[in-house]
């Protein structure tokens, strides 16, 4: 319905640019809101105090020609001047009684627009390193990219679903390392596991396979694995140059192919689950990137040379250093080490760039809260290659907490002691997980409380909002139990018998949809769908229990029936953008 007003005021608007009133290039498109109070207006418009200086008129004067221009409306009851020169619309009952029809006959795609026009918008999130399985904290930024890709598609843009895959550097040698010398203890080597390595049950199985489907081909005694390493932090020393000593002694004695037979057999193992878990919850990629596909396709060194000559980088102590200084980061950062190894940052330099050059005309990046100081040094990085900054968005989301019990659970992800995501799905349900997780802004501290999320009650929200789908099921089934004809009528016949406030209500709430469906995804905020559907089905629950909908009266019988038909789409609509399902039975 906002659409429809805000088409009449454009016709209006260029009515009176026809007769001189305004100059027909300087007007804005006109922006509406819903009225805060119903008793002024359903809809409210401020474009006569936005054009009054350019039209030289009072604001009351221009909306009073404004009103005089708009086309006749079967929507429209009444048009007031409010205040200093507001335009407030007052919406007739047929207009509501309009809209469900309009919802049965779309179905699926009520809500949906075409508002993002197909432009290419790509959202890259979970992207986490592939060192071990996905947990909680993963979870939240897995629900959060889904919904907000799947809000933008709603609306119209081209998404693409990305998985940048840290399939290279440090981290993914300590995983190497660490899988390694769990397969040296099950050679029955005896050795001091390394304060840095991982110590997930996880590195224990893919060592497991490793001798399992290799015996002792990969074995070498522990005294030659660490063979003049530093000594690690329980001794006394530094606990990083422990685990890079023990990395080289691993790429030493292994050799380049047996190596890299072991970095693969983790990776691939670990990135298999990730892709397993993500899958059943919902979450599915358009493309899985490779971070190592930029060193060897030459993204890493052309990025390299382009900040180089822009004038961006300098020499320092051996390394190369980039003067994101320059741009207002809070010091320089290195791209390339003294031992002429690229860093990371040089990698995620070169993977945005490689976004643009691809076409997106957007681009989105979900990152843990964590990651807060990397946006501005990345965005400094495009800006010296010349690129737009303005057309990345990074979203950071906070750390989720699980509580049992009331009890904070307690996680330690290098340690190994954390809760998967898969775990969480197993106990509470990917529903209720996906439902959670998006429930809040992404920037706001969550506490999930894993009894409520399993609980059967109205304080759960998404059995809350489910179980309104699920009541419109059974009352459709109570009606074919009872031998009930319920085949509805066409078009919005019968409908002007809705006129009971709860039904009033629905009827408002659900012209409201669209409106929420647009913003959710223009502002990247999935918790404004969410709040909606806890707001639509409290209305329908209240209904519910105040009314009778399989009652003698054909006719009234019919309406409700249309009514609460269309309620259940427009919930089945947006649990389903939330990735959500709508049961039939509960």
């Amino acid at each position: 319905m906002k659409i429809q007003i805000q088409q009449l005021i454009a016709q209006a608007l260029e009515s009176i640019a026809s007769q001189g009133v305004v100059p027909v290039d300087q007007i804005p498109e006109p922006v509406i809101e819903r009225t805060r109070d119903n008793r002024h207006g359903d809809f409210a418009c401020n474009i006569a105090m936005v054009l009054a200086k350019i039209a030289r008129s009072k604001p009351r004067d221009l909306a009073e020609k404004i009103i005089a221009a708009l086309p006749p409306s079967e929507l429209v009851a009444k048009v007031e001047i409010a205040g200093p020169g507001f335009i407030n619309f007052y919406l007739g009952e047929s207009a509501y009684h309009s809209l469900i029809p309009q919802i049965i006959a779309k179905g699926h795609d009520f809500g949906r627009s075409e508002l993002g026009k197909g432009k290419r918008v790509q959202v890259e999130f979970v992207s986490a390193n592939p060192t071990g399985p996905l947990h909680v904290g993963h979870g939240r930024g897995a629900a959060y990219g889904a919904v907000v890709a799947d809000l933008l598609q709603a609306v119209g843009f081209d998404v693409h679903r990305e998985y940048y895959v840290n399939d290279a550097g440090r981290q993914m040698d300590i995983l190497a390392t660490s899988v390694w010398l769990r397969y040296l203890e099950l050679c029955d080597e005896t050795l001091t596991f390394p304060v840095n390595g991982y110590k997930g049950d996880y590195v224990w199985d893919i060592a497991a396979t490793l001798h399992r489907e290799n015996g002792e081909a990969y074995k070498h005694s522990s005294e030659e694995v660490f063979r003049d390493v530093p000594a690690d932090e329980p001794a006394g020393g530094d606990k990083e140059k422990h685990i890079d000593g023990l990395i080289n002694s691993a790429k030493h004695l292994l050799g380049d192919n047996r190596y890299r037979f072991v970095f693969e057999l983790g990776l691939n193992t670990i990135l298999d689950d990730i892709r397993d878990d993500l899958s059943l919850f919902g979450v599915n990629y358009e493309e899985w990137y490779s971070e190592r596909s930029l060193t060897e396709s030459g993204a890493v060194n052309r990025t390299i040379e382009r900040l180089r000559a822009s004038g961006h980088l300098y020499e320092n102590e051996g390394a190369l250093w980039f003067r994101s200084t320059d741009f207002g980061d809070e010091k320089d950062r290195v791209v390339v080490r003294d031992n002429g190894q690229s860093t990371y940052f040089a990698s995620d330099i070169a993977y945005h760039m490689d976004k643009l050059e691809r076409g997106f005309e957007r681009v989105i990046d979900v990152w843990g809260a964590d990651h807060h100081g990397y946006v501005p040094r990345v965005k400094a990085a495009l800006q010296a290659l010349g690129d737009d900054p303005s057309k990345m968005d990074v979203l950071l989301v906070q750390f989720a907490i699980l509580y049992r019990g009331g009890e904070k659970v307690q996680m330690s992800t290098r340690s190994g002691e954390f809760v998967t995501l898969r775990e969480l799905r197993k106990e509470v349900g990917a529903d209720a997980a996906r439902f959670f997780y998006v429930m809040r802004k992404c920037e706001q501290h969550m506490d999930f409380d894993l009894d409520l999320a399993k609980s059967q009650s109205s304080d759960n929200p998404v059995y809350y909002v489910q179980y309104a789908h699920a009541r419109v099921c059974s009352v459709l089934a109570q009606a074919a139990e009872k031998g009930i004809n319920i085949d509805i009528s066409e078009g919005a016949a019968n409908l002007e018998r809705l006129s009971e406030a709860h039904e009033l209500a629905l009827l408002t709430s659900l012209s409201r949809y669209p409106e929420v469906v647009e913003s959710s995804a223009m502002n990247e905020e999935p918790h404004q769908l969410t709040q909606y559907l806890r707001e639509l089905a409290n209305e329908f629950h209240t209904y519910y229990n105040a009314h009778q909908f399989l009652v003698d009266d054909d006719a009234l019988r019919d309406a409700r029936i249309k009514l609460i038909l269309a309620v259940r789409q427009v919930l089945r609509n947006g649990l389903g953008l939330v990735g959500v399902s709508a049961p039939e039975r509960m």
